[in-house]
């Protein structure tokens, strides 16, 4: 009877202390759901209030306003959650120091990647090139398709797929060649014939293709000269979109005007005199090959004739 009485007492001794945990922890349990369900519904809120504020400044991707409204959102998340353990009597510090640590080796062990989303964003931030430019770069060149917070998407002039990461395009010069609305080109001609009369040809030639653009105005001057011949360049300016096509088919017209009024004959002259052909050289003005040539395109090449 004595061991019945004992077991009796020890049972109630336990359920009463359940009980009371039971009431302890499901008012803790109801108010950590309850503080789950406000979290998710602020962080949500205020995710969408930072995405629609920070699209409305100059010069924010949207990329870029809608990474920084995800970090947003999960680090009240990962707030709530911290609250939620203190609810239970979990010591919040411990909890601090370990996502310090795990923080800590993620990113050692995702450095590079890192890298590339530091880069992505003073790429999307400062905007160096857009979506639909050519640029060029130390070891990419090619049209942009896509800029991302890992890697940018681009197009090469012979229509090859590439994928940069943003790493490689954020520490080196970058040349876009489409970003200012006008551009300048040269053609160089070499001559045997009268010097004003070549100049004035080209001129013409020139004059009548109405992608050249008038201010600045074009220009034919002579840039060498030996004994027996001169070489003149001409200088004008078109639209960043027409620069290749202008080129190319200036420097046939040349050829063609020269095959058929040779040296320094001009439209309208009778008995043009046969005298050695040209040499028609296109160049850009920095000296460079030049962009990509748009898709389907050929670059302009040096011609002699």
């Amino acid at each position: 009877m004595d061991q019945a009485s004992e077991l009796i007492v020890v049972t109630r001794a336990a359920l009463a202390q359940l009980s009371a945990l039971a009431v302890q922890y499901s008012f803790s349990a109801i108010g950590a759901i309850v503080l789950l369900i406000l979290g998710w519904m602020a962080a949500g809120l205020i995710s969408r209030w930072a995405h629609r504020g920070l699209s409305r400044i100059h010069g924010i991707d949207a990329t870029l306003s809608q990474f920084f409204s995800n970090i947003i959102r999960y680090a009240i998340l990962v707030l709530v959650v911290v609250m939620v353990l203190g609810q239970f009597g979990v010591q919040t510090a411990s909890v601090l120091a370990a996502l310090g640590a795990i923080g800590l080796a993620v990113g050692l062990a995702l450095q590079g990647t890192l890298q590339n989303i530091a880069a992505g964003i003073m790429l999307l931030v400062l905007r160096p090139f857009r979506v639909g430019e050519s640029i060029e770069t130390g070891s990419v060149t090619g049209t942009i398709v896509d800029v991302g917070l890992f890697a940018t998407e681009l197009r090469t002039a012979d229509g090859v797929y590439r994928l940069a990461p943003n790493s490689t395009l954020w520490n080196v010069p970058i040349t876009n060649y489409s970003r200012l609305k006008t551009r300048r080109n040269e053609i160089s001609v070499g001559t045997d014939g009268d010097i004003g009369r070549a100049q004035a040809k080209l001129m013409a030639i020139t004059g009548g293709d109405k992608r050249v653009l008038k201010d600045p105005a074009p220009l034919v001057y002579m840039a060498e000269f030996d004994a027996g011949s001169a070489k003149l360049t001409l200088r004008y300016w078109t639209k960043s979109s027409d620069w290749w096509s202008t080129g190319r088919d200036l420097t046939k017209e040349i050829k063609i005007a020269f095959d058929k009024f040779p040296g320094d004959k001009l439209p309208g002259d009778k008995q043009p005199e046969q005298i050695p052909d040209p040499q028609v050289e296109t160049r850009d003005v920095s000296g460079e090959s030049g962009p990509p040539a748009p898709h389907g395109a050929d670059e302009p090449v040096t011609q002699r004739t």
